[in-house]
């Protein structure tokens, strides 16, 4: 059975020319969503693979009206293979019933991992470039206690005990963290022992 699938992303836009293919094109049912493309959760969609059966073909107008992203795309078409379900792009003419078309559809899921590869290797060559110029990744040190002169002034405060941390914080632009942690890395006089 060939199963037709249309969507558009808001109610101004109309169906009837995506509907108007689909049914050209031989489909026998046809799903559609009125949602972005962007949203996971699709209920025209799921209804429509949860209908399919093995054998049977999904159909589109266009590949964008499937996919959110090449990946996602590649993904959904993954599974319909595994269901032994074809899949059919009307506007792109790719069928994955054909081996031609199948071969098209590797060459995607290729190109989108290549391109993933490209971008994990371009982070790593940025991250690596920025530490052999001594920075490195994360969020910067806040810098309200760096400073000794300043860090004695808040431990001076803290030893005050009129002076809640609260305010200690407040004074110096910090973080109760960040007032702990400065606290913490202070070097305390050891006691001798009796």
């Amino acid at each position: 059975m060939t199963i037709g699938y249309a969507r558009v992303s808001t109610q101004e836009q109309t169906l009837d020319l995506q509907k108007d293919a689909l049914t050209k094109a031989g489909c026998e049912e046809i799903y559609f969503d009125t949602m972005s493309g962007a949203k996971a959760e699709r209920p025209g969609l799921q209804e429509a693979l949860s209908y399919m059966r093995q054998g049977d073909v999904l159909v589109v107008w266009k590949l964008d009206r499937l996919g959110r992203s090449l990946k996602n795309l590649i993904e959904l078409v993954t599974k319909l293979d595994a269901r032994d379900i074809g899949f059919r792009s009307v506007t792109e003419n790719i069928d994955t019933t054909t081996s031609s078309g199948r071969l098209i559809f590797h060459f995607f899921g290729a190109l989108a991992e290549f391109e993933r590869d490209l971008i994990r290797e371009r982070t790593q060559a940025g991250l690596a470039a920025a530490r052999a110029r001594g920075r490195k990744g994360g969020r910067p040190r806040a810098k309200g206690l760096n400073d000794q002169k300043k860090l004695a002034m808040a431990l001076a405060l803290y030893n005050d005990k009129r002076n809640s941390v609260k305010d200690i914080c407040r004074t110096f632009d910090v973080s109760r963290a960040t007032f702990y942690r400065s606290l913490s890395r202070i070097e305390m006089p050891e006691i001798p022992s009796s």
